[in-house]
């Protein structure tokens, strides 16, 4: 015979168990609950601080790594920012640098502008300004371009000046641009004297020169005129001829020479060293006709 009444007490048993199992938590946090209202005081004390001195490594650790996650995070953002910084303040100093050329450079035209309106009025004349265009390096010292032309009135053979004297005079006339033959140029002769003497002579350019300053002939030089190379007399025009006004500077007659007829000299003339570099020049335009030679 089978007894059956021992499998419920069993199942029981086992329920009892797992109710005990799941409550022990509980049992447990509150026995030790009782337990610390009846602690000593001086033991919670200590029990405290004990807890303390082992939390404190941790806590330190702790505080640590969030202040060093700071600083690189910060020292980021610095990098970040002086690198901006950095790059704001080289573009202030480019356009600082910009600026101050430009000013200078506005100086400078200014300058050459005010030289050629310093120019000396001429009743029968009137100057027109022009820029230098173009200037060949294989004829830099027998022609130039500027931008006047037809349109603008500018005429053949007017004479072309800037503040140091005489630059050249018009050879060719386009509707925008003209053509100016140079000072230095062979092709271009004129009537000149030497300052304080009205005898007429000749001067002619010597053409090309590499890399030499400039220089011209004077011919039928009288042979009682004598120059002191440390005050070398100044070449100016003498007005015969139509085309140049009298009076307009050509350079320093420096050296003298035997002329080959025996009867003059020959001298050479030390022409304006701006003539290098014109970016201005002032065309002289006479009132109510043309100038041609």
């Amino acid at each position: 015979m089978v007894n059956h009444s021992s499998k419920p007490t069993k199942i029981g048993t086992e329920l009892l168990k797992k109710r005990l199992f799941n409550t022990k938590p509980f049992v447990v946090l509150i026995a030790v609950a009782i337990f610390w209202i009846f602690v000593p005081y001086f033991v919670k004390t200590n029990l405290r601080s004990a807890f303390y001195e082992f939390q404190a490594p941790i806590s330190a650790s702790t505080s640590y790594v969030r202040e060093l996650q700071n600083f690189w995070a910060a020292r980021s953002k610095s990098k970040s920012e002086l690198y901006e910084a950095g790059k704001d303040l080289a573009h202030l100093n480019a356009t600082y640098e910009l600026m101050i050329l430009e000013n200078q450079a506005m100086k400078e035209e200014i300058s050459r502008l005010e030289s050629l309106l310093a120019l000396p009025s001429r009743p029968i004349y009137k100057y027109e300004i022009a820029r230098v265009v173009t200037r060949d390096f294989n004829s830099w010292w027998q022609r130039l371009e500027i931008r006047k032309g037809s349109l603008h009135g500018i005429p053949m053979g007017a004479p072309v000046v800037f503040a140091g004297g005489v630059v050249g005079r018009i050879s060719e006339v386009h509707q925008y641009t003209s053509t100016v033959e140079l000072l230095s140029n062979s092709y271009l002769r004129m009537a000149v004297i030497i300052e304080g003497d009205n005898r007429p002579m000749s001067f002619r350019g010597s053409g090309f020169r590499l890399f030499r300053s400039p220089i011209g002939l004077a011919q039928y030089v009288p042979t009682d005129i004598a120059i002191d190379p440390s005050d070398p007399p100044r070449i100016l025009t003498s007005g015969m001829g139509g085309v140049f006004p009298a009076g307009l500077h050509i350079g320093h007659l420096v050296s003298l020479r035997p002329g080959s007829s025996g009867m003059f000299q020959d001298g050479e003339v030390r022409l304006e060293t701006r003539l290098s570099n014109l970016t201005e020049v002032a065309v002289l335009i006479a009132i109510g006709g043309e100038t041609e030679e």
